[in-house]
């Protein structure tokens, strides 16, 4: 296996590669190798990884190559797709569950196929939810930076006992399944909504209600669902308004599954009691890359970071070494069956209607 390690200078060209990785970490790389050898495919495969994104910008540095490998916050939209046709590209693989940032039709149409990881160690982004929950209710983040003070006052850190609360969660995927299965460990009264109901969610407990049910009677609503034109901002000013007061609101799906504007007008008016992010609308601008140095532009994601009651991660509900290994594990068998000569369907390949 020929492997290049290309630094983020576009003027280089991987015109003799023919799988190419877009912003890829250096965490990235291992768990990759490591599946293409164990798949016995080191001599077959020639890649090369960028850690720069795959845009319309950096498309044409892909002639010649057969897939390409990108992330969350690629774009990969109808130009970049067009380009990519041009230059010989048969397939994208995702090496994540969401696929809102591939013009999928425009794929299709020009018959590139598109792959995705749909569940990877759903229990890592199940713990990092409770993590936030955790957080943002004992306030450990807080009584963390105060002892380390000499400071052992305990004003400003009371919580509440989760046993007995409601909570909603919407979207009863593998992952939204995890986070209910915890949930039911602390004794929470558990709301659900999905357009499929999940019978193993009823048995253990949960209760499917519409979604102005949850929304006004869950003391914390977490969100699990995809992000579509159905789900885009499916936590609006009006969800808002018909939540409980001091409710808490944790996201580790989608950014823009919630509407910040709202969200920062809900922490002003103290409706929203509570805010835990591992995702934002406009991440792509802001994550998997260290800002420190810089003056950040988003004006709201800077007002969200000096509220209080607000716990934001950048994106890293996924990071566990688990979830690595498995979503290389299917990205590199979603790749081998594309280029396999042998029949059968992958359901991991993404279709427009999807």
């Amino acid at each position: 296996m020929q492997r290049t390690d290309a630094k983020d200078n576009v003027e280089s060209s991987i015109e003799s590669k023919n799988i190419a990785f877009f912003s890829t970490q250096p965490y990235d790389k291992a768990p990759f190798l490591q599946q293409v050898a164990v798949a016995g495919l080191d001599n077959e495969w020639n890649i090369q990884f960028h850690s720069y994104s795959l845009t319309p910008s950096t498309a044409h540095l892909c002639k010649n190559t057969e897939a390409v490998v990108v992330f969350v916050n690629d774009q990969v939209d109808a130009e970049c797709i067009a380009i990519l046709y041009k230059h010989g590209v048969k397939h994208i693989a995702l090496r994540c569950a969401g696929f809102n940032n591939v013009d999928v039709k425009a794929a299709t149409s020009k018959g590139i196929s598109v792959s995705r990881v749909p569940a990877y160690s759903p229990q890592s982004v199940a713990e990092h939810t409770l993590a936030l929950i955790l957080t943002l209710n004992r306030k450990t983040h807080k009584a963390y930076n105060r002892v380390r003070e000499g400071n052992f006052s305990l004003n400003g850190l009371m919580g509440f006992t989760l046993h007995g609360k409601t909570i909603g969660i919407i979207g009863t995927g593998s992952i939204g399944k995890a986070v209910v299965s915890i949930l039911t460990g602390f004794g929470c009264n558990i709301l659900c909504y999905d357009i499929v109901e999940d019978k193993t969610i009823v048995n253990a407990g949960a209760h499917y209600v519409s979604l102005d049910t949850l929304l006004t009677e869950s003391h914390i609503i977490s969100l699990h669902c995809p992000l579509n034109e159905h789900t885009f901002h499916i936590i609006d000013s009006d969800a808002i308004n018909r939540m409980p007061d001091d409710v808490m609101i944790i996201n580790t799906s989608r950014g823009a599954l919630v509407d910040s504007k709202a969200i920062i007008k809900g922490l002003k008016s103290k409706k929203i009691g509570f805010l835990g992010l591992d995702v934002y609308e406009q991440e792509s601008e802001l994550f998997f890359s260290d800002h420190s140095g810089d003056v950040i532009q988003d004006d709201d994601f800077q007002r969200l970071t000096t509220f209080p009651n607000v716990v934001i991660t950048g994106h890293q509900g996924f990071f566990t070494e688990e979830a690595l290994r498995e979503i290389a594990s299917t990205t590199v068998s979603n790749i081998q069956h594309y280029r396999s000569t042998k029949t059968g369907q992958n359901n991991n390949i993404v279709l427009p209607d999807n």
